[in-house]
C-alpha cells in the first residue's frame, strides 16, 4: 500500500517540472529558465507520467488518511485525471496558438522582484534562447486554428514581441554584466515571434472562413465541465438553476432601480438607472487611477464592518500587460503559495482596444462607470481575488497539492460572494449595489452563455441579445464576453456554481461564530473545490 504523502510530494514535483507555467503560478522558480514543451515526444513522456501518477494514486487507501489528507488525495487525483483528459480529449495545444504563447512566463521574470536582478536575467535568457524553438515546434503542431483563436493570438503575440522590446532594456541596464547573453537572446527571440505572426496572418489571409469550430460539443464540454467544477452538480441542473436565479435577479434588480430613480418596478425604470449611473465613467487615462481609490475605500470598509481579517500584502494595480488583452477586462495576478519572496499581487485592468471606434469606447466605458469600477474592485481585490489568495498562501498543508490544484469555482465563487456582501452591507448606496446586481446577472448569464453556446449551438444575434436584454449589458461589454465565450470553455460557469456554493457554506455558520471568524475560516484552507470545503469545516 502506498504512503500517500511521500508519493503526493513526488507527483508534485513531476507535475512542477513538466510544466513551467503551473510551477511559476505557484511560485517555485525553480524551472524560471524553461518554456512548456510541447513536441510530439515530451507530450507523449507526459502522458505517461501521469498515467504513472493516477495508477499510483488509486493505490492509495483513502479512508485510512486524516481529513486534510484524504482532501488532498482527492484533489491530486482530480488534477491528474483532468491534465489527463485535457491531454487525451481536447489537445488544445493543437489547434489553440494562445496556448503556446509565453508572454506570461516572461512577464513573470520582469515584473516580479522576488531574486536580484542578476537571477532573474539569467532565467529570462534562458526562455528567450527556448523561444525560437518553441515557436518552431507550434507552427509544426497547430492545425484547423479557430479564427478567433488565431486573431487574438495575432495581437497578444505583437504585445509578447512589444514587452521584450520595452521590458528588458531596463533590466539590461540595472545588470550590464548580463547585456552579452540576454541582448542577443532577446533580438532573435523578437524576430521568431514576429515570424510567428506572420505565419498566422498568412494562415488567416489564405483562410477567409471561420477556420476550426471553436465550439467543443456537448460530450466534450460536459467532460470538461466535470473536471472544471468537480461538483455534484450536471449540466442541466446548472442551466435550470441559472434561468431561475436570473428571474430572481431580475426582480432585485428592478426594485433597486425603483429606489434609486422611482417609477415602475420593470426593465425601463432599470435602463433609466444604470444609464444614470453610467454618465459617470472614467476612461484610458484615469481607470488605473480610479482602482486605486476604490481598492482603499474597499479596505476602509471591509475593515470597519470587520468582515474578513485583513492583510498587509501589498497591491499594485497597474494596465493589464498587452500581451494577455483580449479575453478577460481585468485579472487578478498574485504570487503563488510556494512563493517566498516579498513581491506585490497585481491587480491589472485592460484599457480599450486602440483600434476601437469612439462610439465603442463609450459603450465600453459607461459598462465600466465609477461605481461598476467600485465592484468591480471588490471582486478582484478587496475582499475579493486579493484578499481571499492572500489569505490561501498562509496555509501550510502536510503535502504541496493545494498549491497546484487550486479550484476555479471556488476561487470565482468567493469573490462574486464578496460583492454580495459589501453591496449587502452598503458599499457604494444604491448606485454600486445596482452594479452588483447586474453583475449577478451577468455572472448567470455566463453560465447560460458557456453552455448554449458550445452545446446548442447559440448564434451570436442571439447571445448579444440575451446580454443586452436580460442582462442590460453595453454593446461593448456584450462582444467583449460574446469572444470570450468562443475563446474559453467552462471557465465562464466557474463564477454561477462557485457563487452558489460558497453562499450556501456561508450561510451554514453556526451559531455563535462571527462573520469575520466564519470567512476566516472559509479561507484557511487554500483553495479546494467548495464541496471538500464543507468536508474540512465540517459543514
Amino acid at each position: 500500500m502506498q504512503e500517500f504523502a511521500p508519493l503526493a510530494e513526488r507527483i508534485v514535483d513531476a507535475l512542477l517540472e513538466s510544466r513551467p507555467g503551473l510551477a511559476a503560478t505557484a511560485g517555485d522558480h525553480r524551472y524560471d529558465d524553461r518554456l512548456p514543451d510541447l513536441s510530439a515526444d515530451a507530450v507523449a513522456a507526459d502522458r505517461a507520467m501521469l498515467r504513472d501518477a493516477a495508477d499510483a494514486l488509486s493505490e492509495v487507501d483513502g479512508d485510512a488518511l486524516d481529513v486534510d489528507d484524504q482532501v488532498d488525495h482527492a484533489l491530486l487525483t482530480a488534477l491528474v485525471d483532468r491534465e489527463l483528459f485535457e491531454r487525451d480529449e481536447i489537445r488544445a495545444h493543437e489547434w489553440d496558438p494562445l496556448r503556446h504563447n509565453p508572454g506570461g512566463l516572461l512577464h513573470a521574470l520582469v515584473a516580479r522582484p522576488y531574486a536580484p536582478v542578476e537571477v532573474r536575467l539569467d532565467s529570462l535568457a534562458g526562455r528567450l534562447e527556448a523561444l525560437p524553438d518553441a515557436l518552431a515546434t507550434a507552427r509544426a503542431t497547430l492545425r484547423d486554428m479557430p479564427r478567433i483563436h488565431a486573431e487574438t493570438a495575432v495581437g497578444q503575440f505583437t504585445g509578447t514581441a512589444a514587452l521584450i522590446r520595452d521590458e528588458v532594456p531596463a533590466l539590461l541596464d540595472a545588470a550590464p554584466a548580463r547585456h552579452d547573453r540576454v541582448a542577443p537572446a532577446a533580438a532573435t527571440a523578437i524576430a521568431a515571434i514576429e515570424e510567428f505572426v506572420a505565419w498566422l496572418r498568412t494562415g488567416l489571409a489564405a483562410d477567409a472562413g471561420p477556420g476550426r469550430d471553436p465550439r467543443l460539443g456537448r460530450r466534450r464540454w460536459e467532460a470538461r465541465l466535470w473536471h472544471t467544477l468537480d461538483t455534484e452538480l450536471g449540466a442541466a441542473e446548472i442551466q435550470r438553476r441559472a434561468w431561475a436565479n436570473l428571474d430572481r435577479v431580475t426582480e432585485e434588480i428592478r426594485a433597486a432601480a425603483v429606489e434609486l430613480v422611482g417609477g415602475p418596478a420593470d426593465d425601463e425604470t432599470v435602463r433609466r438607472a444604470l444609464d444614470l449611473l453610467a454618465a459617470e465613467h472614467p476612461d484610458d487615462h484615469t481607470i488605473v487611477d480610479l482602482a486605486s481609490i476604490t481598492l482603499d475605500e474597499a479596505s476602509d470598509f471591509v475593515r470597519a464592518h470587520d468582515l474578513v481579517t485583513l492583510v498587509d500584502d501589498p497591491c499594485v494595480i497597474q494596465v493589464m500587460p498587452e500581451f494577455a488583452r483580449g479575453v478577460a477586462v481585468a485579472y487578478c495576478d498574485s504570487p503563488g503559495p510556494l512563493e517566498t519572496a516579498d513581491v506585490p499581487t497585481f491587480y491589472c485592468i485592460a484599457p480599450t482596444p486602440a483600434d476601437w471606434p469612439a462610439q465603442r469606447v463609450e459603450s465600453f466605458y459607461r459598462e465600466y462607470n465609477d461605481h461598476m469600477i467600485r465592484n468591480l474592485t471588490v471582486h478582484e481585490a478587496m475582499p475579493g481575488h486579493f484578499l481571499q489568495l492572500a489569505h490561501a498562501r498562509r496555509h501550510a498543508g502536510g503535502t504541496r497539492v493545494r498549491a497546484l490544484a487550486r479550484s476555479g469555482p471556488f476561487i470565482e465563487g468567493w469573490a462574486v460572494y464578496a460583492e454580495e456582501v459589501m453591496a449587502g452591507q452598503g458599499f457604494g448606496g444604491v448606485p454600486v449595489r445596482l452594479q452588483q446586481l447586474k453583475m449577478q446577472l451577468r455572472m448567470t448569464i455566463n453560465a447560460l452563455l458557456d453552455q448554449l453556446v458550445h452545446c446548442e449551438g447559440m448564434t451570436e444575434a442571439d447571445a448579444m441579445a440575451l446580454m443586452t436584454g436580460r442582462g442590460f449589458q453595453e454593446e461593448g461589454e456584450a462582444a467583449g464576453k460574446w469572444r470570450r465565450a468562443l475563446l474559453t470553455s467552462t471557465q465562464l460557469s466557474t463564477y454561477f456554481v462557485g457563487y452558489s456554493e460558497v453562499a450556501e457554506i456561508a450561510a451554514a455558520r453556526p451559531d455563535g461564530v462571527s462573520v469575520r471568524d466564519w470567512h476566516d475560516a472559509m479561507l484557511a484552507h487554500d483553495c479546494p473545490p467548495p464541496r471538500h470545503l464543507r468536508t474540512l469545516l465540517g459543514v
